[in-house]
């Protein structure tokens, strides 16, 4: 098998376990408060991330960005980004809001290739600046026409496309960012646990071990696809992971859908019609700059 197949299938694995295993796994931790699941996610992120980083022998780029400050600065700005589009995304699982949360991420890279232009400068050929005028109107149309305000998909999509802009113009490799990010969100979370505790309502205990072992998975849950993308991009070129990346959010919608039941009325569709759409000519432009 050829290295650009390898990386296909890799790009498509990672996307498919974002958008379909991720989900199943985080509806059925959804029964936990969300704020909790989202600290086990940034907490066995950081322990499964250490021990990767050790065993790959890369430690010494974890000391080498931890002497730029302004490098650190800007990973604690997109350690609280990642931590707000984590935790929306879960919250939207556990009030059956899947649908709209995949609609934060089929306009995510869209809209940070505006982002890209706003702050870096980066240059929007006529397709690009389509795809982000026919995204611009659908959000205008579902802020008007739907019955609820869609801030679910909105915190998704602005909080995430954010982030990607932050770490695009860090140049950081995925894993080292992730680990420094999530390193900064330790006191966070170590108040949210004591909160928890407090209030009797945390469910992570060695009174119920089997429980506290599937919350654990929360780290690989979120570092396995993200090594399957990464490795996809580098190996098949990251126009094309990036094409693939799409599998994610459509998982995401078919499964909010059909299996969890999820309300679909007709404002909304016309609303994803139009994000679609935008995604299309999205996609045909990166197949042709590709």
């Amino acid at each position: 098998m050829s290295e650009f197949n390898k990386g296909i299938i890799s790009s498509f694995l990672g996307s498919f376990w974002w958008g379909v295993i991720g989900v199943l796994y985080f509806k059925y931790v959804s029964f936990v408060n969300p704020i909790e699941v989202v600290s086990h996610r940034v907490l066995w992120t950081i322990f499964f991330l250490f021990f990767v980083i050790i065993i790959k022998g890369r430690f010494n780029l974890v000391i080498t960005i931890s002497k730029n400050k302004s490098k650190l600065f800007l990973l604690f700005l997109s350690g609280l980004l990642i931590f707000l589009n984590w935790a929306t995304w879960i919250y939207a699982i556990s009030i059956n809001k899947l649908v709209e949360a995949s609609f934060g991420y089929y306009i995510f890279p869209i809209l940070s290739i505006f982002f890209g232009s706003v702050f870096l400068g980066e240059k929007l050929n006529f397709k690009k600046k389509v795809s982000i005028s026919i995204i611009i109107t659908s959000i205008i149309y579902m802020i008007f026409f739907l019955e609820n305000f869609p801030w679910i998909g909105l915190v998704v999509a602005f909080s995430f496309s954010l982030y990607a802009v932050i770490r695009k113009y860090l140049m950081v490799e995925t894993d080292i960012g992730l680990f420094l990010e999530s390193i900064f969100l330790i006191p966070i979370i170590i108040i949210i646990f004591y909160e928890l505790n407090l209030s009797n309502e945390i469910m992570f205990s060695l009174n119920n071990i089997e429980l506290s072992m599937i919350l654990i998975l929360a780290g690989p849950m979120t570092v396995i696809p993200l090594f399957l993308f990464v490795k996809g991009s580098e190996l098949s070129g990251l126009g094309n992971a990036s094409m693939i990346f799409f599998v994610a959010p459509t998982g995401q919608f078919l499964l909010g859908l059909f299996l969890y039941n999820e309300v679909f009325k007709l404002n909304k569709l016309i609303g994803f019609i139009l994000i679609w759409f935008a995604v299309l000519i999205y996609l045909r432009d990166l197949y042709e700059n590709n």
